[in-house]
């Protein structure tokens, strides 16, 4: 049997960090946590997610100095959230609509409680399926 809600799936560890937090020191944060996003702040508010993705694409590619680049400057300041006991199909959809790897979760009160990646959905609904075996795996190195 699958998992029943957005909330059986995703991951409970978020880790936030303000606006003015540099590159390096996020990236170096994701390595510590084992993730690949941030939820970025200003102040009390939630104002983006960042990617390890948009790390590579917004900062290293451009030849944006790490140290001095501030995550609020490569931010997807697109979020969108789900409620923990929506389904794993209802996520899947949202995420193919608004074309975004990930979304956070939140409770009944709109509380962050989460974040579902691709990946986590796919390690679910189809444990057999290549994304799912490439996201289980360890890392390369």
């Amino acid at each position: 049997m699958g998992p029943r809600t957005v909330g059986d799936v995703m991951t409970r560890q978020v880790v936030y960090l303000p606006a003015e937090t540099t590159v390096d020191e996020a990236a170096q944060a994701m390595r510590s946590a084992d993730i690949g996003d941030i939820v970025v702040t200003d102040g009390s508010a939630l104002s983006g997610i960042l990617t390890d993705h948009d790390i590579v694409v917004r900062s290293v590619a451009e030849g944006r100095d790490p140290s001095q680049t501030t995550v609020g400057s490569i931010t997807s300041t697109g979020l969108w959230m789900i409620q923990q006991d929506a389904s794993p199909q209802e996520a899947v959809r949202l995420m193919r609509e608004r074309a975004v790897r990930r979304l956070l979760v939140c409770d009944a009160d709109r509380q962050l409680v989460g974040v579902i990646a691709l990946g986590d959905l796919a390690m679910h609904l189809d444990p057999s399926s290549v994304l799912s075996d490439i996201t289980e795996a360890a890392p390369n190195g």
